[in-house]
């Protein structure tokens, strides 16, 4: 018998018969699965984000299966107090259970039995809200050395006591007046601990940073993109490959707008070569022709790159999209593997970014193993190049060339995979990506002004408005769609696919049981035959679960546990989101076999809409209109069609009012919510206008309700 059919008949049986097979492949010198770590393969444990430091989102447990899913049951839940997205991966150390929250909260519990060990909660500004983009959201933690680590939104990196969770030390990673945010987790590479950032659109410059483990001192960081050529060099480790290789790839004054390329998800080390693997943001403008004079790679935008562990020196890099103008980040996590290709083993590094091509890296040279595919329909480009690894773009995509030409983009900013983790089963040897088929708008905008702490785009498209109507609203809706993509990463190609309505659908996790775990925006939580894709079984957590779970066993049982709360860009921006509600608080919630919990009763409360009395003139409405988009749609929700985790601005009390309207919106009256005062950027005629511009949108959506209710 061969030793494929050795595995095959061993692998099929149980995590004990999987372990002897990677034994056989390792002795024979068979490299045809992913073994990211040798922890995973003993850990019944979860103890870093992903599973195992190449972050592959598999679980070799077994007891849950295809045949016994339908017995899983709620073993326990927690309520947190935050009603915003919630996005992290919980990790599972010793028995206890880590998981930041919204607005960088930290619980610990008893992952047994739910009890609350501690909590955390770094007291982060309500005002620092207004510069995160996308959320308030914390995608996790990190452990070592008996602490337990949390970027805080505001720029702390902090070590706590994993026992009592008290303080230990804090770093803080950059001025907090500035438009940084941390919303990624934290990392560890022997004794630092590694921590990016985020804001490139509100004009930063993207690093990432080394912390010693046990004492929070400095060790090194590495810029992503060149800084102001006058002022010289910045005595880090960024320093010799800024000069030698990233700097002749700028042009213009793009220094003066920050340059972006912010590491705000994508960090794992890469145990095998003793280096780190970071993927590297967007462009800050997004416009190339006004970020760099339309010349130009602009290194290291929307790159994989590689450091040495110890000393944060520059080791490789490969830049998936040159020249990037599509907030096509490179940011999205990255699996460490081994597999073989073409009969040969390769350890590699794989990712399916934002501009919709799956890449295949050797973790060696930073070359590509495999030539890039298409997981989703794509337009901007018509492939990837095999001799330069280059995207060839199509001329229409090229929007920021001065014309005035309005490019409609699939995929586009939202991304054809965003920061939702993908997983990777070596039982079936496929990849599954939360993928999203959806449409966005570029156009150049020759009157671009730069303003630091605000958009910093360039890009004028009327594709991104919104909707203007219940009807528009529709179509926009059915133009979009979210799938379960299994994706086979050496062959290229996709096997099958599930597929969903609108997007924002949450992380996955693939488990030993032949399944993987899935949340939805509406709030179930629903398991797949990992082989087929065939739904099995579905549980109503009330509020919309985007992260993706984590698997874990104690005393002979496991356990599936996953955040619940809805939220991130396409909760708070996008206007593809069907069904919004009012949504209860966050939960993590946790699973086994003939789990007994049940969720108390939750019914949405009914806000009605809140017109003003008087009916606005068509100028002030038309004037409000396009303050709202500049200024109030990135958070409220385009059109003002909100989905729910900000408040919708046409429910609001005070959109009656024009006195308390101006107190909050120019005065900040609940800036410590994070609705910040705009009294520096609006007028009193200003605010007045947009009030009246979404009174009329109140209007409009109360005479459609109840044209319905007829």
């Amino acid at each position: 018998m061969g030793i494929r059919k050795k595995f095959d008949r061993l692998g099929a049986a149980s995590t004990y018969g999987r372990r002897v097979a990677f034994a056989l492949l390792a002795a024979f010198g068979v490299a045809s699965c992913t073994r990211a770590s040798t922890e995973q393969a003993d850990s019944a444990g979860w103890p870093v984000i992903g599973g195992a430091y190449g972050e592959t989102f598999y679980s070799p447990l077994d007891q849950i299966t295809e045949a016994n899913i339908e017995r899983l049951g709620l073993a326990w839940y927690a309520d947190l107090d935050t009603d915003r997205g919630q996005e992290a991966n919980p990790i599972v150390v010793d028995g206890v259970i880590y998981v930041s929250t919204a607005w960088s909260k930290v619980y610990a519990y008893d992952a047994k039995t739910g009890e609350q060990v501690w909590r955390f909660d770094p007291e982060v500004p309500g005002e620092k809200g207004f510069d995160a983009c996308c959320d308030v959201a914390n995608r996790g933690v990190a452990a070592a050395g008996g602490k337990v680590f949390v970027g805080a939104l505001d720029g702390r990196l902090i070590a706590l006591d994993a026992k009592t969770g008290a303080v230990v030390w804090t770093a803080q990673t950059f001025d907090p007046k500035t438009p940084y945010t941390i919303t990624g987790a934290p990392r560890i590479a022997k004794d630092k601990v590694i921590i990016g950032n985020g804001g490139a659109e509100y004009g930063v410059r993207g690093y990432v940073t080394a912390y010693d483990v046990e004492t929070g001192e400095k060790a090194w960081r590495f810029y992503t993109v060149p800084g102001d050529p006058a002022a010289g060099p910045d005595g880090e480790a960024s320093d010799a490959v800024m000069k030698e290789k990233a700097a002749p790839s700028w042009f213009g004054e793009w220094y003066k707008y920050g340059g972006g390329g912010t590491v705000w998800d994508a960090i794992v080390y890469d145990k095998d070569f003793d280096q780190i693997l970071i993927g590297v943001g967007n462009g800050s403008p997004w416009n190339y022709r006004i970020r760099s004079d339309g010349k130009g790679d602009n290194l290291f935008l929307s790159s994989i790159v590689a450091l040495d562990a110890d000393s944060g020196a520059y080791k490789w890099h490969y830049q998936e999209t040159p020249a990037e103008s599509w907030d096509f980040t490179a940011t999205q996590p990255i699996i460490l593997a081994d597999i073989a290709i073409d009969g040969e083993p390769r350890k590699v590094a794989m990712q399916a970014p934002k501009n919709g091509f799956f890449y295949v890296i050797d973790r060696s040279n930073g070359e590509l193993a495999t030539l890039p595919q298409p997981f989703v329909s794509v337009n901007w480009a018509r492939g990837i190049d095999p001799k330069t690894g280059r995207p060839i773009v199509n001329e229409e995509a090229k929007w920021s060339a001065g014309n005035d030409e309005n490019f409609v983009a699939r995929p586009g900013a939202y991304g054809a995979h965003s920061w939702h983790p993908m997983a990777y089963s070596p039982d079936t040897g496929l990849v599954y990506i939360p993928t999203q088929d959806h449409m966005f708008g570029y156009q150049d905008e020759p009157g671009f002004r730069y303003h630091l702490g605000d958009w910093n785009l360039g890009n004028a498209s009327p594709t991104n408005v919104g909707p203007a109507s219940v009807e528009e609203r529709q179509q926009a809706i059915d133009t979009v769609s979210a799938s379960i993509t299994a994706f086979d990463p050496v062959e290229q190609r996709t096997v099958w696919r599930v597929q969903h309505d609108g997007i924002g659908y949450g992380g996955i996790l693939a488990t030993g049981g032949n399944l993987i775990f899935q949340g939805e925006p509406n709030g179930m939580f629903s398991a797949y035959k990992a082989s087929d894709g065939k739904k099995l079984w579905s549980f109503d957590g009330q509020s919309g679960a985007i992260a993706a779970a984590a698997s874990y066993e104690i005393d002979g049982e496991q356990y599936v546990a996953v955040l619940a709360g809805f939220g991130g860009v396409v909760g708070i921006f996008s206007p593809y989101v069907k069904d919004p509600y009012v949504r209860p608080n966050g939960r993590l919630l946790v699973f086994k076999l003939d789990g007994t919990a049940s969720l108390p009763h939750y019914e949405p409360p009914v806000v009605p809409f809140n017109p003003p009395a008087e009916e606005a003139p068509s100028s002030q409405v038309s004037l409000g209109a396009g303050l709202y988009a500049g200024h109030c749609m990135r958070c409220h929700g385009a059109s003002a069609w909100s989905a729910g985790v900000i408040p919708d601005l046409r429910r609001s009390a005070i959109l009656s009012s024009p006195e308390a309207w101006e107190q909050v919106v120019l005065h900040g009256g609940l800036s410590a919510q994070g609705m910040v005062g705009f009294g520096d950027k609006l007028s009193q005629e200003d605010a007045e206008a947009i009030r009246l511009y979404v009174g009329e949108q109140a209007r409009a959506a109360e005479a459609v309700l109840a044209h319905t209710a007829e």
